[in-house]
């Protein structure tokens, strides 16, 4: 049986993760601009507020992770804050180096680590369609000690460096959606993992992507009736079920012709289609591009 959340973090191939030493003391406000990709926050001491744009204020204190996986405009701060300065998420040091908020001197009422993930020519809007666009997790041990260690290899890297990072950027995102529960995800892959009965239909199909599924099919492996399968797959995942393996077989196409050294139609043949041609239409109405035009892009990036 495939394992659909290890499928789908092999797909983002994360490359890098980067973060910082971020303390606060006094009153204190900053604003970040919209970032765009995937941001976290992990609170090592003390406590602070968090407002994301579009959403309520949150108060995170020790131990709670924060990932943002498209990273809005936000503003931290302390409880009683000055007006906030702007800052750019950008320019933001990626050395490991300390960012200071409020008083420049002096034992910090807050300290968090900051960072974000790099990814290997995937699409981050695969991630940002799996979780809830502020994922808040309290008190868990196992993201901590996660964390700890991408402060230690940022701070004071050792030789395999890079290596150790992008295999924690890997545990990282893998701990993050696993703590993301099913009924707090918005409709898709999360949701329909967290259902027992559509979780064994999910992993078949993820494990036999090529096999020309049928609903009435993924509804016995499922144990349901053909219409109970497709009314509740489609509200939990949020996509019908042929439309949902219409998707992951062109996310699997894409990272194919990512990597490159196969033709179309061995592409093709990976993801079930009897063609080339009949693959190359599907592609084109799917992703916007032909195969080859795609494929070549995704080399020049």
């Amino acid at each position: 049986m495939a394992d659909p959340l290890s499928e789908v973090v092999g797909l983002l191939h994360p490359r890098a993760i980067f973060a910082n030493l971020i303390s606060g003391k006094g009153e204190w406000a900053v604003r970040y601009t919209a970032y765009g990709k995937p941001g976290f926050c992990i609170v090592l001491d003390g406590r602070c507020r968090l407002a994301v744009d579009g959403h309520d204020p949150l108060e995170i204190a020790a131990g709670d992770f924060i990932l943002l996986p498209a990273t809005p405009a936000f503003t931290i701060s302390s409880f009683d804050p000055p007006a906030p300065v702007l800052r750019d998420p950008d320019a933001l040091p990626n050395d490991g180096r300390e960012v200071r908020y409020g008083e420049p001197h002096g034992t910090p009422d807050m300290r968090s680590l900051g960072g974000a993930f790099v990814f290997d020519g995937a699409d981050p809007a695969l991630l940002v369609s799996l979780l809830p666009a502020v994922v808040h997790v309290r008190g868990s041990k196992r993201l901590a000690r996660l964390v700890g260690m991408i402060a230690e290899e940022t701070t004071e890297p050792r030789p395999g460096v890079e290596f150790a990072r992008t295999r924690l950027a890997d545990l990282l995102l893998v701990e993050a959606l696993r703590s993301a529960t099913a009924p707090s995800a918005p409709p898709g892959l999360l949701r329909g993992l967290g259902d027992a009965r559509l979780a064994a239909a999910l992993g078949r199909m993820h494990a036999q992507i090529e096999r020309p599924w049928t609903v009435a099919q993924l509804a016995r492996i499922a144990a349901l009736s053909r219409s109970t399968f497709f009314e509740r797959f489609t509200r939990l995942v949020g996509a019908a079920p042929m439309s949902y393996l219409l998707s992951w077989r062109m996310e699997i196409a894409k990272d194919l012709l990512r990597r490159g050294g196969l033709s179309a139609a061995q592409v093709a043949d990976r993801i079930g289609y009897g063609s080339g041609s009949a693959f190359s239409v599907a592609f084109h109405r799917h992703v916007g591009l032909p195969p080859g035009r795609y494929a070549r892009a995704a080399r020049r990036d």
